[in-house]
């Protein structure tokens, strides 16, 4: 490596950042934290974001993916200048905005058909059929402008059962067409039996999970993770922050503070520490995040080319935090909660909801989500009695005053 990229820091990045412009890529070798990737220099001189091998596809993929929607003018710069800063891993959805978000990505692709070539593009399809997935598919190709998706993920399942023999040979079958190189799905819930059962099937090339500070230090995600990492399944890591959705907001305050001063001492904020605690794991390939504006995009490549790298007590931190702001976040553990009602109530739908509404403040996608249940289902939800589900639930959740609460504002 060179002097150059030995020195290269997060402040240097934020101040060439603002003079990167259009150019070519010259590709270099470099490291991440102790681990082989790939790093690229353009000809303002600095180095881009490294990538890591997803799993056994052969294929090396940026350590940050640029995930979201894009379906607004201002969109068009943040997706050129994540590829100018080696984000070339880009990860949307055929539902996001019923569709816009896979049109503004083609909309790019329209303009600069010479990008095609250097992104890793990932879509998912909610369908639960191969017919469904089939016009899914189709129609993504065309929206994006593309012939073909890099990776093609189920969307938000529970349980492997829904990666059937049919699933199987419809990937098989997409990936003879030439339409998919790889197969896989997203989960967010129920994670650690998802990615179990992945890893036993054979034929999963990628997941994309919820997966941060707060869930990354049991042992049963410690071992699915381990077992995807042997079973050559390249890993996603999304919902990184886990902010606080909910509970005691002055617990929230204390607590987030002493994050803030540790990090900032160090020299990055601590949205940037959360994203350095997942990339610790080197069975993690990349993480998603939701990256809509310059501002956000900056601050995590910056994160990404950091080498500064953190120490057991800024892990310990972490996990300390985690614990005494548990009741405030959803571990995504449905088959628990929801166990108690037979699946008369979709809790963990309803929390993904209030995710949306109450950390991101994405008021319109967390009603969207909402809607998605049916009308019965929502009207039945704030009368059930949830006092079994708090009782068994591992994180102290008050589900009965969200349910409630979810029904009040998001009911429409």
């Amino acid at each position: 490596m060179s002097r150059k990229e030995k020195d290269f820091s997060r402040r240097n990045f934020l101040k060439a950042a603002g003079a990167v412009g259009i150019g070519s890529l010259l590709t270099v070798t470099g490291t991440w934290a102790g681990k082989p990737g790939l790093l690229a220099e353009s000809k303002v001189g600095h180095p881009l974001v490294p990538a890591r091998p997803f799993g056994k596809t052969g294929v090396d993929v940026s350590i940050l993916s640029l995930g979201g929607i894009f379906d607004i003018t201002s969109n068009q710069l943040v997706l050129h200048q994540a590829l100018e800063w080696g984000v070339t891993y880009w990860d949307t959805a055929a539902s996001y905005v019923g569709g816009r978000s896979e049109m503004g990505i083609g909309k790019y692709f329209d303009k600069h058909p010479e990008a095609r070539k250097g992104v890793f593009l990932v879509t998912k399809s909610g369908a639960s059929s191969a017919g469904g997935m089939t016009k899914h598919l189709n129609r993504s190709l065309e929206r994006m402008r593309t012939d073909y998706i890099d990776l093609f993920f189920m969307h938000g399942i529970s349980s492997t059962r829904e990666a059937d023999d049919e699933m199987k040979a419809w990937a098989e079958k997409a990936k003879s067409a030439g339409k998919i190189r790889f197969f896989g799905f997203s989960t967010h819930s129920n994670m650690e039996q998802c990615l179990l059962g992945a890893a036993k099937l054979g034929w999963i090339d990628g997941i994309m999970m919820t997966y941060n500070y707060r869930l990354m230090n049991t042992d049963k995600m410690k071992a699915a993770v381990d077992a995807c990492a042997k079973a050559g399944i390249g890993l996603t890591a999304m919902k990184t922050q886990a902010g606080f959705s909910w509970g005691p907001i002055g617990r929230e305050s204390k607590a987030a503070l002493r994050l803030t001063e540790q990090f900032l001492g160090k020299g990055f904020t601590k949205e940037q520490a959360k994203l350095k605690a997942v990339w610790e794991n080197p069975h993690i390939a990349s993480i998603c995040s939701e990256m809509p504006n310059l501002k956000i995009l900056t601050s995590n490549v910056a994160a990404a080319l950091d080498k500064v790298r953190l120490s057991g007590g800024d892990m310990k931190l972490l996990e300390q935090y985690a614990q005494e702001t548990s009741t405030g976040y959803c571990a995504g553990c449905t088959q628990i909660c929801e166990s108690a009602y037979g699946g008369e109530a979709p809790i963990g739908e309803v929390m993904r909801s209030l995710m949306y509404n109450h950390s991101y403040g994405d008021c319109d996608r967390a009603r969207s989500l909402f809607a998605k249940l049916p009308m019965d289902t929502r009207k039945r939800i704030s009368a059930l009695d949830y006092s079994r589900a708090e009782q068994i639930c591992p994180q102290g959740i008050p589900i009965g005053k969200l349910m409630r609460e979810a029904a009040e504002i998001l009911l429409t």
